[in-house]
């Protein structure tokens, strides 16, 4: 069975392998000390919420990260739901999904109208599973990058 739990400071050594296989799974070489000086600066700004899947045996296998951010169209805050990740030996078994149902269940209670995520557009695993849980695909707006 998949227990989530919102993560603290003292989760950050079971976080930073999960961030640097995350970044992996984009493509980035791995840097486990920026991951964890990171994740330090997410906990001592309090800027992120940050939900930890754990297994039978308590060992984290995956996470998601989310950071509010204000919306002016609807007058509140929405929170984009920036990270998902499950450890590839670990993944289908409904931990994924368990992340997702937890985030919504954490926007809820803090009174959050809207999550948003974005995955890579040939990421069709994800997008299934997105659809499954009843979110929706944007059809009004593109996303544009501007790299500095």
């Amino acid at each position: 069975m998949i227990t989530i739990r919102s993560a603290t400071f003292a989760h950050l050594d079971d976080l930073v392998p999960l961030v640097d296989g995350y970044r992996r799974f984009y493509r980035q070489s791995s840097d486990v000390d920026g991951a964890r000086r990171f994740m330090q600066e997410r906990f001592s700004r309090g800027d992120a919420h940050v939900l930890l899947a754990l297994d039978d045996d308590d060992h984290a296998i995956g996470f998601a990260q989310l950071f509010p951010v204000p919306s002016t169209t609807s007058l509140s805050s929405r929170w984009i739901l920036n990270d998902l990740f499950v450890m590839p030996d670990a993944r289908r078994q409904g931990a994924g999904s368990a992340l997702l149902e937890a985030a919504r269940e954490l926007a809820l209670a803090h009174e959050v109208p809207q999550l948003m995520l974005r995955t890579q557009v040939d990421n069709e695993t994800a997008k299934a599973r997105y659809h499954a849980l009843g979110w929706q695909r944007d059809q009004a707006f593109d996303t544009y990058l501007l790299t500095i």
